[in-house]
């Protein structure tokens, strides 16, 4: 696992400068506002699992008590700099989704919008997130999913081989689906929606008190 983290890490720091670039061809295409929907549904003390280069920073609420954790440096520096820039305070620090640096109990809610798809074991990552919350905190997530709609789950069938191929360390999964893990994990569901032919999926749950 340790041999996987820092590829994932090698490949996220070499990326990071033409993150946003790529990002904001595609996310207004498949994601639409579900970012923002996300970020908007916070309160009290937050963590955003892999925060990435910051994208979300602007879309909570005024206010928020903000802890952002990402793998890689390269896009924490980004994010940093995107934070200064609009003026926002949030602890931006590095650390892994599958060993939050946090103790039990920490957060009111916990975010992960489009980062637990790489994330090499979401179960571990999913138990974390329920770790860091307190009883009656929120997860809210939000990600791209093996697809309902048979033409394009064709599609990402192919595009998951030749990420296979070409960019193992990336840990993309473009068929995998948190849902499951979060049941099982035994947070109670709230709500949850897929659009784009059932490619993306926002979940809203909360750890029982």
């Amino acid at each position: 696992m340790d041999d996987a983290r820092e590829a994932a890490r090698g490949y996220w720091n070499q990326r990071a400068g033409g993150y946003d670039a790529a990002m904001d061809r595609i996310e207004g295409v498949l994601f639409g506002d579900a970012r923002r929907r996300v970020c908007e549904q916070v309160h009290g003390r937050t963590l955003e699992v892999g925060v990435g280069t910051g994208r979300g920073l602007e879309l909570y609420p005024e206010g928020t008590d903000l802890t952002g954790v990402d793998l890689s440096a390269g896009m924490l520096e980004l994010a940093r700099a995107r934070a200064e820039r609009l003026g926002v305070q949030a602890d931006l620090r590095e650390g892994d989704a599958q060993d939050l640096p946090f103790p039990d109990a920490s957060f009111d809610t916990v975010v992960c919008a489009l980062s637990l798809c790489s994330v090499q074991d979401v179960e571990r990552a999913v138990s974390e997130m329920r770790r860091v919350l307190r009883p009656g905190g929120r997860l809210l997530l939000l990600d791209h999913v093996r697809p309902t709609f048979p033409p394009l789950l064709w599609l990402m069938m192919g595009v998951q081989a030749l990420m296979d191929r070409f960019e193992p360390d990336a840990g993309e999964r473009m068929l995998g689906r948190p849902l499951p893990v979060v049941e099982e994990q035994g947070f109670a569901i709230e709500h949850t929606s897929r659009f784009r032919g059932g490619m993306v999926e926002m979940v809203a749950a909360h750890r029982p008190g």
